[in-house]
C-alpha cells in the first residue's frame, strides 16, 4: 500500500504553511501526484473547572468568514514541545494554568492533503482566570460552558471545529459522562 515519492515540486513557501506536489509511483507501480500542505502541527486543550465547564473561546476564522466557538488551541513553534504548547497556549487564551494534564491523543485533520498533527489534551484548572495573553493579532472572546451541554453542542453541529468536537466528546468519555 506504500507510496515512493519520485520528485518534489515547491509551490509555495508561506510563514505557516509550505505547500508542494509530488511525482510519486502508486502502490500498482503506476505513476500518480500528491499535493501536499506542510504544517507544524497544533495542539488543542479541554480545560475543565471545578464546576465542571470547559473553557472555550470565540474566534473569527476568515476562510469561513464566521466567529467559531472553539477549545483553546495553538500552532507549535519550530522545535517546540507539543506538551509545552499546550501549557503555554492555555495561559495565553484563558488565563488559566493548568493541572493534572492527561495526554488524549493525535488528530490528523486533513490527512489526505495535509501534515497537520494536532496534539490532544484535557487538564482541571481553578475557577479563576488571569488576564489573557493574546499575539498581537489574535482577538479571542473567553466563554465557559458545561461539559454536558458542551457534549451536546459537538453533536447538534454548533461545534463546527473537528478539534474542538473530537476532544469533547474524548473528554467525555474519559469522565464517564453519555
Amino acid at each position: 500500500m506504500n507510496e515512493r515519492t519520485i520528485s518534489v515540486k515547491p509551490v509555495f513557501d508561506g510563514r505557516i504553511i509550505h505547500v508542494h506536489v509530488d511525482d510519486i509511483e502508486l502502490a500498482n507501480g503506476k505513476p500518480g501526484y500528491r499535493e501536499v500542505v506542510e504544517h507544524p502541527g497544533g495542539v488543542c486543550i479541554a480545560a475543565l473547572t471545578k464546576d465542571n465547564e470547559l473553557l472555550f473561546g470565540r474566534q473569527f476564522r476568515y476562510p469561513f468568514n464566521e466567529v467559531c466557538l472553539e477549545l483553546p488551541a495553538g500552532k507549535l513553534e519550530p522545535g517546540e514541545d507539543p506538551f509545552e504548547t499546550a501549557q503555554r497556549e492555555l495561559k495565553e487564551e484563558t488565563g488559566c494554568t493548568g493541572k493534572d494534564w492527561v495526554p488524549m491523543g493525535n488528530m490528523y485533520p486533513t490527512p489526505g492533503i495535509c501534515s497537520e498533527i494536532d496534539r490532544l489534551y484535557f487538564c482541571h484548572v481553578d475557577a479563576e482566570s488571569g488576564d489573557l495573553e493574546l499575539d498581537e493579532d489574535e482577538f479571542i472572546e473567553p466563554d465557559r460552558i458545561p461539559i454536558e451541554k458542551a457534549v451536546e453542542m459537538a453533536m447538534n453541529g454548533e461545534l463546527p471545529d473537528a478539534k474542538t468536537q473530537l476532544l469533547v466528546l474524548k473528554v467525555a468519555r474519559y469522565l464517564g459522562l453519555k
